[in-house]
């Protein structure tokens, strides 16, 4: 039976998969700076109450997330095959009886494949199982009985995409983040996903291969796709962001002034397939940056980080946020005063948003124009929201962070309540 036209699994009262610290526990534990050899010792002493069999797959599963957060990719990744070759299905240990049992469809991958619940239900009265969905294999024929499921896959391939419509729409219990909207979240077509909302900018983005950057050089021909009405100078498509794609979280990201600075580029990196971005300058009138992540729960927005740093590449982790009580600070105003400043300001905007990209839960990496727009460099549903910063240096983020994950709390169990739907 093709894996698209598979029953349904059969929902367990008694089912208990493996339980595992999981990514948020070990990601929370190596951000307090412990090494690897302390991140072992932390799964090698879990309380979790698993039988022996059990108990040696859930210490594979855990290892493949340590090694990943040592900057070991590949043997991770590797390990974590393993892991899904014991059990398609775990459970994040640490939630109380009588929870709210949400069951999250995840994908394999890397740590930023899937929407990372447990940062949120790690503060909350919610049990979180997680069923992977594997390629070329049907789904168990017995899982967990739950109250809400949650579609956690970031990206999926067309076969996966229409593996996932299929059991969203017939899943036997209320389900949130209908994958329908995925493809419109992609570095390439997001900003085709918001174009003509006016209150929006997104900066055009293209995939495009070495072949078509070095007949660009060559011959200073058009690069295939890459509009940049509104971003470009007249320097044609300068500046511009280039990247590899499947990279994340900044590797392989340069910006490009000029075709030397493409060509010097090339010659030190060996990929072959790149996102080309259009580069809209957002530098303010100090001369520093500002990013900000909104998440949207219900389409009811939460301003979860903000960065200010003096290079146009703002990532959290390297705007030195920790060193600048001046940061902290205008940080804590943002987020003290975002309901009624950012999200006022920004609202219809918003609403567009909505509109395109119909999920329950989702975020955005965002900052604004200088003529006042909503700046979207990207929309995704598997961003980390969390409480991981220090509460000593940033004491106004736990009562913020704490708005979030009670509208979270609060959404799952508004759906759990909903009357469902005849199955598709």
């Amino acid at each position: 039976m093709p894996l698209i036209e598979q029953t349904l699994p059969t929902l367990s009262d008694t089912l208990v998969p493996p339980i595992v610290r999981g990514t948020a526990d070990l990601t929370s534990f190596a951000y307090q700076g412990n090494d690897h050899e302390a991140l072992m010792h932390r799964i090698d002493t879990s309380p979790a109450p698993n039988p022996p069999l059990a108990r040696q797959a859930a210490r594979t599963y855990d290892t493949a997330i340590a090694l990943q957060l040592g900057f070991r990719r590949a043997e991770g990744l590797d390990l974590q095959d393993t892991a899904l070759d014991a059990s398609p299905i775990w459970r994040i240990d640490g939630a109380p009886d009588g929870a709210l049992r949400l069951l999250a469809l995840v994908g394999p991958g890397d740590l930023m494949t899937n929407t990372p619940l447990d940062f949120l239900t790690n503060h909350l009265n919610v049990r979180l199982d997680l069923l992977y969905l594997l390629p070329d294999r049907p789904l168990p024929a017995v899982i967990p009985d739950h109250d809400v499921a949650f579609f956690a896959l970031g990206e999926a391939d067309p076969a996966t995409m229409a593996r996932l419509r299929r059991l969203f729409a017939a899943w036997p219990r209320p389900a949130l983040n209908d994958p329908q909207f995925l493809p419109a979240l992609q570095r390439d077509t997001l900003s085709r996903s918001l174009a003509g909302i006016p209150t929006i900018a997104s900066p055009t983005a293209v995939a495009t291969s070495r072949t078509e950057l070095q007949a660009h050089l060559d011959t200073g021909s058009p690069i295939p796709g890459f509009d940049t009405s509104g971003f470009a100078t007249p320097t044609g498509p300068y500046p511009c962001l280039i990247r590899p794609i499947g990279s994340h979280a900044g590797a392989g990201l340069s910006r490009l002034t000029t075709p030397a600075e493409l060509a010097n580029y090339l010659r030190f990196c060996f990929d072959r397939q790149f996102f080309l971005t259009a580069f809209h300058d957002y530098q303010g009138p100090d001369g520093l940056y500002r990013k900000s992540r909104v998440g949207f729960i219900d389409r009811q927005p939460y301003l979860c980080h903000m960065a200010i740093s003096k290079n146009w590449m703002v990532h959290y982790l390297n705007a030195d946020m920790t060193e600048s009580a001046a940061k902290r600070a205008e940080e804590a105003a943002a987020m003290a005063a975002f309901d009624q400043g950012f999200a006022r300001r920004h609202q219809t905007a918003f609403a567009a948003l909505h509109e395109r990209l119909g999920f329950d839960v989702y975020s955005i990496d965002c900052a604004e124009t200088q003529d006042g727009r909503l700046l979207v460099f990207e929309a995704d549903t598997a961003a980390i929201i969390h409480l991981m910063d220090p509460p000593d240096l940033f004491p106004y983020k736990p009562p913020q962070m704490q708005k979030v994950f009670a509208a979270f709390e609060t959404t799952l169990h508004r759906h759990a309540t909903k009357p469902q739907p005849a199955a598709a």
